[in-house]
């Protein structure tokens, strides 16, 4: 838990800290004031007795004078010296406050300009300045925030429509022509069924957005065997495979013990293995491998597809990213499925990389050893 400051100890800091420094810069200017008038009055009087003076000169009456009250005129240029020098400290305050006033102002402005105050308030200004720094990059989070939200709205409405259009339409061409053949109608009826699947589908994923914050979600960990989930999970794949002509090819050991969430990880080898799927080139090899050892488990899915550019495998683990230039692919989701695996296995305490080349798309995730592991909850 992170202690609070105290209600008004920044206040205290400043005020402190400033009294201090103010007095001292009053208490130095007196004794210079004090040590000046005196040196200035000693060397006035030496220079005065070396000079001859004529009793018809008028400034030999004044100095008689003042020979005649020095300690009345000394001390009077002393307290006059101290009633200027106290007017000056007790308004530079007011002066002060004039001025944070005026930070406060530009602290509201738009603009990345910092406050700027006297070297007296260096304390104050940093803090205004950080302040402004944070409302800053608050304000970029949410103008951020906005713009996920607006792209969401428009993907959704871009995703959805494309399956959904095909739906009316072949079941607008079953109302209008009730005398087609029995296989048009199965046909027709066949190409509905899958575009409504494939609503279901995106609904579906659209829904992770909100059931996979960060903020809200928890880990329920139970010790399993990561080699067996391996098989099962791959086990499903079969008829995805099947119909891509394509193998998968399983290099784990016998058995990899491990202390995890398993639906949540057996949802981010699903979500590989689908994106592997979806993306491998007809006939190929889609390739499984995990080994164990001192700096943790690693896991490997690499399937032969076309090369990602490196500008897009740096966004690859982002929500709604997708690869395909057209979102209305039918093999492509709505772009979670990566970044949800990334959020599972930060989740854990590992991390998810991926790398591409040669026509070979590779994504490694790597959990930590049992004993270093940190799980964020």
């Amino acid at each position: 838990m992170n202690k609070q400051t105290p209600r008004g100890a920044g206040k205290g800091r400043y005020r402190s800290a400033l009294s201090r420094r103010l007095l001292a810069q009053y208490l130095v200017a007196l004794v210079l004031w004090a040590v000046g008038l005196t040196g200035l009055g000693l060397l006035g009087w030496s220079v005065c007795n070396a000079i001859i003076w004529q009793p018809t000169n008028p400034i030999y009456w004044v100095l008689q004078w003042v020979r005649e009250y020095v300690l009345l005129v000394y001390g009077g240029l002393l307290a006059g010296g101290w009633v200027a020098e106290s007017y000056y400290f007790l308004s530079r305050p007011l002066r002060y406050l004039d001025e944070i006033v005026e930070g406060a102002k530009r602290l509201a402005q738009p603009g990345e300009a910092l406050v700027e105050l006297p070297a007296d308030l260096k304390d104050i200004q940093d803090d205004m300045n950080l302040a402004k720094q944070q409302a800053l990059r608050a304000e970029a989070a949410a103008r951020e925030a906005e713009q996920r939200k607006n792209d969401l709205i428009v993907y959704l409405a871009h995703d959805l429509k494309t399956p959904l259009t095909s739906v009316i339409g072949y079941l607008t061409l079953l109302r209008d022509e009730p005398e087609i053949s029995a296989a048009t109608r199965a046909r027709y009826t066949g190409i509905a069924l899958d575009k409504a699947l494939r609503l279901e589908d995106l609904l579906n994923e659209f829904f992770e957005i909100t059931r996979f914050n960060l903020t809200h979600l928890e880990l329920e960990t139970a010790p399993v065997d990561l080699a067996l989930m391996l098989r099962q999970v791959a086990a499903e794949f079969g008829p995805m495979l099947a119909e891509k002509k394509l193998e998968c090819s399983l290099e784990l050991p016998e058995s990899l013990p491990y202390n995890c969430d398993p639906d949540k990880l057996a949802r981010v080898f699903d979500n590989l293995l689908r994106n592997a799927v979806n993306y491998s080139f007809e006939g190929g090899t889609v390739a499984v491998r995990a080994e164990a050892g001192p700096t943790g488990v690693t896991l490997r899915f690499q399937n032969p597809g076309p090369t990602i550019p490196p500008e897009k495998l740096d966004r690859i683990f982002e929500r709604l990213f997708r690869l395909d230039a057209s979102r209305g692919s039918a093999s492509g989701g709505a772009g979670l499925g990566l970044a949800i695996a990334k959020q599972i296995v930060e989740l854990h305490g590992g991390r998810i990389t991926a790398q591409s080349g040669n026509e070979q798309v590779e994504f490694a995730v790597t959990l930590p050893p049992q004993e270093n592991r940190k799980i964020l909850e």
